[in-house]
């Protein structure tokens, strides 16, 4: 391998060394320098070794089936080529589109920090995702941090926190971690959004990728508003441990959504639980009133839209779409009211290979709108507490 790359002479200026066995073996150390002496000679940067490849959806080019062909906003670093491979197809799956991915794996020449780097200053990426072992010049990534100031989120996803990880992260890639202390400070000096899962990590990046961060009022109120009985229950303390508030309307919107006179079974009080009975009063776009009330008396910071998929899929009911005319009656009373609030939806599924297939559809629909979808409320919870972090500290640079 150090041979081939000597043999370029000048004629090729990256190479993308897949194999393992390098940096990441004690014994293979050796063969790592070797290769980065090689590399230097003959006038190439190297990515990997150790790595799977690189994603680009606008250049045609990718190392796994499956990645969706259109571009979007979400760059990612990933020190891992198999979590590369993941972040990909479900997050393709999710409707994050991407300006790149790139697997960097030991990192021997070209890093994390270059990566980075590279999309604070890459127009067609607004948002940044990271999966990192171990990063080797902490001082310069701070530096790229704060040099950004906030002017693009970036999202971490870190391994190696503990001391069983840190020696699991030495025998993958060679990575030296760092105490969990660093990190947290970092991200508080910074901005950085730090996830601890995979799951984490998509929700977060979906939510950037679909939502306008506000510097002038950071998410804190939310209203939550579907068919879910109990999940409503739930994700109240969901969101609470999260750092948000669901609280109690006022006695304006309470009046408003007293006037519609539900069917039985309606709870108005936030969050409002309807039964599937309620939410196909005018094939849906009752949604769009319950909306409008909720706006008589102030304007939440984010608003929670959660739909129990298979009420409807596997009802004998199947005139509308509801799900369409829900969200679409919802966001027309967000432009009469002009609004600022997150809108969210939530799509929840019983797994079954029907349901999955219309989740599927009205995912893609509903975001072609302009909104993210989540699979599940404490998913739709997470994704606002980072999206909270990061304008909290958009708001300290007012």
């Amino acid at each position: 391998m150090p041979e081939t790359i000597a043999a370029a002479g000048g004629r090729v200026k990256y190479a993308l060394v897949v194999s393992s066995g390098f940096g990441e073996r004690a014994e293979s150390r050796g063969l790592q320098e070797h290769l980065l002496r090689s590399a230097r000679e003959a006038g190439v940067r190297v990515i990997g070794p150790n790595c799977l490849g690189t994603y680009c959806p606008s250049g045609r080019v990718t190392f796994i089936a499956g990645s969706a062909r259109d571009p979007g906003p979400v760059g990612v670093i990933s020190q891992s080529g198999g979590l590369g491979v993941d972040i990909i197809r479900r997050g393709s799956i999710r409707g994050i589109r991407f300006s790149r991915l790139v697997t960097v794996g030991n990192s021997a020449d070209l890093g994390a920090n270059d990566i980075l780097e590279f999309y604070a200053a890459d127009p067609a990426t607004r948002v940044i995702g990271i999966y990192a072992e171990g990063i080797d010049d902490g001082r310069r990534f701070f530096e790229i941090l704060r040099n950004l100031d906030g002017e693009k989120p970036v999202v971490l996803m870190k391994g190696g926190m503990t001391e069983q990880g840190k020696r699991a992260a030495a025998s993958h890639t060679g990575a030296l971690a760092s105490d969990e202390r660093v990190w947290l400070a970092l991200a508080e000096q910074t901005g950085l959004v730090l996830v601890d899962t995979l799951e984490e990590f998509l929700d977060a990046l979906l939510a950037f990728q679909f939502l306008r961060p506000r510097a002038d009022h950071p998410t804190r109120d939310v209203v939550m508003f579907g068919n879910g009985g109990g999940a409503s229950v739930l994700a109240t303390d969901f969101f609470a441990r999260a750092g948000l508030e669901v609280p109690k309307f006022g006695d304006e919107t309470t009046r408003f959504l007293e006037g519609m006179n539900f069917p039985p079974g309606t709870s108005i009080d936030n969050p409002i639980d309807a039964p599937g009975g309620t939410l196909r009063v005018e094939d849906g776009r009752i949604a769009g009133r319950i909306v409008d009330a909720v706006y008589a008396s102030g304007e939440p910071d984010a608003f929670v839209m959660h739909i129990n998929v298979p009420v409807f899929t596997l009802s004998y009911d199947q005139e509308a779409d509801y799900t369409a005319h829900m969200v679409e009656s919802s966001l027309e009373a967000q432009t009469r009211a002009s609004a600022r609030t997150h809108f969210l939806l939530v799509l929840r599924s019983d797994g079954s290979l029907e349901v999955e297939e219309r989740k599927a559809t009205d995912r893609q629909n509903v975001q072609a709108l302009g909104v993210p979808v989540f699979d599940e409320l404490p998913n739709a919870a997470g994704a606002l507490a980072a999206m909270r972090h990061y304008e909290r500290f958009l708001q300290k640079r007012l």
